[in-house]
């Protein structure tokens, strides 16, 4: 996870792209009935790929790691560095974190659901499902569809980039940090600016659309989008230590500490403690809380075909070229990334306050990782892709090969 990327976590609700690594794990209960069988981390320095790696990121600046990993039926984790910078209590791989952007993923998925259900097509347009909301400045709902929102080509302003709200995430942070937001405030704050580009023209990342997203979902079913992402999705998976907090501003227990050093009136000089803070300034956009064992238990699932139906599995992986990224490609609520080793990935980056993590794993969902790191700063470049290139490209079976 590159240091520019973990920057912009601490100003916003995303840590870019997927230009990291991503995450699968065997669900309990998988296909096969085989027992999954755990990998002991901490082996001694260069017996171990993967905790080395795990190592470096910590070495490179954030107080902790933790990562949960599967290969066949093999689960391996690893941890490595404090959860908690006062105490010094070890991170645990039990720790849940704050994930962020990959929120989008568990967004799109039930999106996709309800569209096999009959229930709205992703070519409705916004209007149809949410009349009124988006209007001004240029901006139409008229013009824009669902499966724009979820692609990041609807042309909509990130709400993150407004001026006034940047300086509430950022050098305003301790005097707003329980600034509470409806989403329709956050889709107002975006409305302020006028469209990045007209619908379907271009590719731009927004959390404003998955904002609007989470709205739809609600207008759809008439529950809040976190009652059907836990219906839908964190219930049937048994994903117990994940939860969408809504207006909680603590994390349940256990959790690790958050820090970061791009908040207060002087970014950059010091380490604060952001662990407590509103999730609404994230909503449907990024407020899951997790672990990397939920992460990797959610994407074995959806790589493997077992949340959607053939045709709406083809439409999440429909993917369009992103700008200035070459090796990814955005579909729905998913990012691809083509490693070095030839490898092609699935999954999704998410940053927050304090917190980076990925999220992603083969189109099979035969080899799979999650991570996070509990500190938005780091000294070194590319250290989570080494972590990533570790995972899935050393030894890899020829079944892997694109």
């Amino acid at each position: 996870m590159r240091p520019t990327a973990v920057r912009r976590a601490a100003a916003g609700l995303v840590l870019a792209l997927a230009v990291t690594a991503g995450a699968l794990t065997a669900p309990a209960h998988a296909a096969t009935g085989e027992r999954a069988t755990t990998v002991p981390s901490g082996a001694r320095p260069g017996t171990d790929p993967a905790q080395d790696a795990l190592d470096r990121i910590v070495a490179a600046g954030p107080p902790s790691a933790a990562a949960t990993a599967l290969r066949g039926h093999h689960t391996w984790t690893g941890t490595a560095g404090v959860a908690d910078l006062d105490t010094s209590r070890p991170r645990t791989v039990d720790d849940r974190f704050r994930a962020g952007s990959i929120t989008k993923t568990l967004v799109a998925t039930v999106l996709l659901q309800l569209e096999a259900e009959g229930r709205l097509d992703l070519d409705d347009r916004v209007e149809k499902w949410l009349p009124g909301l988006i209007r001004g400045n240029g901006n139409n709902g008229h013009r824009i569809t669902v499966r724009q929102l979820l692609q990041h080509t609807s042309g909509l302003p990130d709400y993150t980039e407004d001026k006034r709200f940047y300086q509430r995430l950022t050098t305003g942070f301790p005097e707003h940090r329980y600034d509470s937001y409806r989403p329709e405030e956050l889709v107002a704050i975006a409305l302020r600016r006028k469209p990045d580009f007209a619908p379907g023209r271009d590719w731009k990342y927004s959390n404003t659309g998955y904002v609007v997203a989470g709205m739809v979902i609600e207008a759809v079913t008439g529950r809040p989008y976190a009652r059907e992402v836990h219906r839908r999705v964190l219930e049937p998976l048994g994903m117990t230590s994940t939860l969408l907090p809504g207006r909680r501003t603590t994390l349940p227990g256990p959790a690790v500490r958050h820090y970061s050093k791009y908040v207060g009136p002087r970014p950059g000089t010091a380490v604060h403690d952001v662990t407590e803070f509103s999730p609404t300034i994230a909503g449907a956009a990024g407020e899951l809380v997790t672990t990397s064992g939920d992460l990797t238990r959610f994407y074995r699932a959806l790589l493997g075909g077992r949340l959607l139906p053939p045709a709406q599995q083809r439409a999440m992986f429909k993917a369009v070229p992103v700008p200035d990224a070459p090796a990814h490609r955005y579909g729905l609520g998913v990012v691809s990334q083509r490693l070095s080793c030839g490898v092609t990935v699935w999954g999704h980056d998410g940053g927050i306050h304090g917190s980076a993590s990925s999220a992603a794993g083969t189109r099979d969902g035969r080899k799979v990782l999650a991570f996070n790191v509990n500190g938005d700063w780091s000294d070194a470049p590319d250290v989570g892709q080494d972590l990533t290139d570790v995972w899935f490209c050393a030894d890899r079976p020829s079944a892997d090969r694109p």
